[in-house]
């Protein structure tokens, strides 16, 4: 677990003597981080970012800034909560301290200090809800380890958590009943919901972050090409994410924008917003491209530039 605690000179963000923290929630809870295919995220929760947000506020930071995205995680922030103080309660009043559980959720107890920093700002990488087709479970979980026979029980665990937040918090709380259709609530398996009504986070697409820090317009506006990618080329690049919201502002400057991948589907969809999109399995299998995917990402590279001028 790590945390920077350092501040940020966006001149929007910097106060003198503000201590900011960043912090990087995959590098706490995220897919990378797992060896493949050992851990169902039944088993996982965010009870780790919830212990890093409590040492960044120790740390003395009054302002945090959270990147999510690439977790391991489907549990909507409740581990993270949990780890804050917060108590959730079944019928019984016995302690749920599982989100697999949650089906089970009847009352929630807020914890005796809520406000650990003055400003939370939370940088999503997708726009999907919380719940429903579009949503974490259904669009996601996928991609970490859910089967199909998985995702109702998910899904039913995340629903009657949002309802009980939405109705058993007292009212200055009730944040959730809105979050859970708010744009990136989805977001790092429902973390985005998670960061909002427990915490009281803003949430900010990531790649309009990385625009207003970096200047990036002003940049794109010299280029001549521009090349980007991520593991997996699919509907989801194009919720959201940076990869696809890249090739949107290129699109949008007559600038030719490439898409480079490890693997590829929904290419039709994908080539209406990108110059031209390529993937690894175009050179190789799917099983050799993973296992050495810098030398054909080389080769993918040779491969696209013999080709720019075709695009």
């Amino acid at each position: 677990m790590d945390a920077a605690h350092r501040p940020c000179t966006a001149r929007w963000w910097w106060e003198p003597k503000t201590k900011t923290a960043i912090i990087e929630s995959a590098n706490v809870i995220g897919l990378a981080m797992l060896p493949s295919g050992k851990f169902h995220p039944f088993e996982l929760d965010t009870f780790g970012l919830g212990a890093v947000i409590r040492a960044a506020a120790a740390k003395g930071a009054r302002r945090c800034f959270i990147g999510i995205g690439g977790s391991a995680t489907n549990d909507g922030g409740f581990g993270m909560a949990r780890a804050l103080g917060w108590k959730f309660f079944d019928a019984e009043d016995r302690v749920i301290e599982r989100w697999t559980d949650l089906h089970r959720l009847i009352r929630v107890r807020t914890p005796k200090s809520r406000k650990w920093f003055d400003e939370i700002v939370v940088a999503v990488d997708v726009q999907n809800p919380l719940l429903g087709v579009r949503g974490a479970t259904r669009v996601y979980g996928p991609q970490k380890g859910l089967k199909s026979s998985d995702l109702a029980a998910a899904e039913k665990n995340l629903r009657v958590l949002a309802r009980i937040c939405s109705g058993g918090l007292r009212p200055s709380l009730r944040r959730s009943q809105s979050a859970a259709t708010m744009p990136g609530s989805g977001a790092a398996g429902g973390l985005g919901f998670g960061l909002h009504t427990f915490l009281g986070a803003k949430l900010e697409p990531g790649v309009d972050l990385f625009a207003r820090f970096s200047k990036l317009d002003a940049h794109l506006r010299s280029a001549k090409l521009v090349i980007t990618g991520e593991g997996r080329l699919d509907k989801s690049t194009l919720m959201g994410k940076g990869v696809g919201e890249m090739a949107r502002r290129c699109r949008r400057l007559k600038i030719p924008c490439v898409a480079l991948g490890g693997q590829l589907s929904e290419s039709a969809e994908l080539k209406k917003v990108f110059t031209g999109v390529f993937d690894l399995t175009q050179l190789a299998s799917k099983e050799n491209a993973k296992a050495k995917a810098g030398f054909w990402l080389e080769r993918l590279a040779e491969h696209v530039a013999a080709r720019c001028e075709l695009l």
